[in-house]
């Protein structure tokens, strides 16, 4: 349990961090700026990161961790107060205000700061909306852009789930809907039930998307399925980015320029996707569930490279435990960013045995209930 939680949350990080220096940008333009492909850490796009783009005034690259890492550990902080099942509620009592108080360390500020600070807009949706908005947390999702920022964060919860993918949906379902709606919504329930599978004794990569694709719905579900087909056989990461970019193309709403959206993008529908969680699962594929292959096939696809690259290392971390993932890129990850890595798989690990005898003893008291009624 403790190695798959490890390596679930530690190659997450990784992959934020690796992918994170190229977040935005084209396979074509990375090769461009970096001379090749990128095949670990790199520094930062701009030398001049803090003016480059002053609505993201961030020091990505580096070995630095983004949101995506951030929003990740805090969530394992509600999860280590609560020890149980977390839903909606548990968001807005318990995840915002970890939002708005307390600072701490924020690599891409270089400073202690509130993770407000930190945050993108999508994300700072949850404040607006649960703590000044005091809107039902099981809507409060419904008006924000649909995009992976639910998505990103919720791997505990497949850790909490543990083998019990179907568990790890409805979990995500449920408390994505103080965040997201639509497809950001169901991409959050379907990337926590790939972890379930992926923290399951034996899982294979195939097995663990196959898990995910069983419970996912409507465009999601097609995503998904457009992009095993168009790598079934591929092993190399290179030769598959054009084909997972081709394959998500229909059902991707941002379009062919990322930083310059079309005018449908990110709008709820039942027949789109996001793209980082299919493009994220096709690379756990090629890459034979190997941690290293499917973050640097994350990294190098571009665009929203933190989230795709992290998704995928959180599935190949759980699948090969904490020894798969590559401990070099980990311990300078760690130390850049000034941020124990291990420790929050190991607090996950903890809470999903206490879940577990918790769940027990309550499938115990219903099978007592049952066989008095039969």
């Amino acid at each position: 349990m403790e190695q798959k939680a490890t390596g679930a949350l530690v190659g997450s990080a990784v992959g934020d961090a690796i992918g994170g220096a190229v977040e935005g940008w084209t396979p074509e333009a990375i090769r461009e700026r970096h001379g090749g492909w990128v095949t670990g850490i790199v520094g930062p796009w701009y030398d001049d990161w803090r003016t480059a783009r002053p609505i993201a005034p961030y020091h990505k690259g580096d070995g630095h961790i983004t949101d995506d890492t951030l929003m990740t550990h805090a969530l394992v902080e509600v999860y280590d107060e609560r020890r149980t099942h977390l839903d909606a509620y548990a968001i807005a009592e318990s995840l915002v205000p970890k939002m708005l108080t307390g600072p701490r360390w924020v690599p891409e500020l270089e400073t202690e700061t509130l993770l407000l600070q930190r945050v993108f807009l999508a994300e700072k949706w949850l404040v607006a909306r649960l703590h000044y908005g005091h809107v039902d947390p099981r809507e409060a999702g419904v008006g924000n852009i649909v995009n992976c920022g639910a998505a990103m964060y919720v791997a505990p919860v497949g850790i909490a789930n543990a083998g019990d993918p179907a568990g790890a949906y409805a979990e995500a379902i449920e408390l994505a809907g103080a965040h997201q709606s639509s497809y950001g919504r169901e991409a959050a329930g379907v990337f926590a039930a790939a972890v379930a599978a992926a923290m399951t004794p034996g899982a294979t990569a195939a097995s663990a998307v196959g898990a995910a694709l069983a419970l996912a719905k409507d465009g999601t579900r097609r995503a998904v399925e457009a992009v095993t087909a168009a790598v079934d056989g591929v092993t190399d990461w290179e030769q598959a980015i054009p084909l997972l970019r081709q394959a998500i193309e229909p059902y991707d709403t941002v379009g062919p320029d990322y930083r310059d959206q079309s005018m449908d993008a990110r709008r709820p529908s039942r027949t789109k996707a996001i793209e980082e969680l299919p493009v994220a699962l096709g690379f756990v594929l090629v890459s034979e569930g190997d941690v290293r292959r499917a973050v640097l096939g994350g990294t190098n696809y571009g665009r929203d490279a933190d989230s795709i690259a992290s998704m995928a290392g959180a599935l190949t971390g759980a699948l090969s435990g904490l020894s798969g993932v590559p401990a070099d890129w980990a311990a300078d990850i760690a130390a850049a960013s000034k941020t124990d890595l291990v420790e929050p798989g190991r607090v996950m690990a903890s809470v999903a045995l206490d879940i577990r005898a918790a769940d027990a003893e309550r499938w115990a008291t219903r099978v007592a209930a049952l066989d008095a009624l039969v």
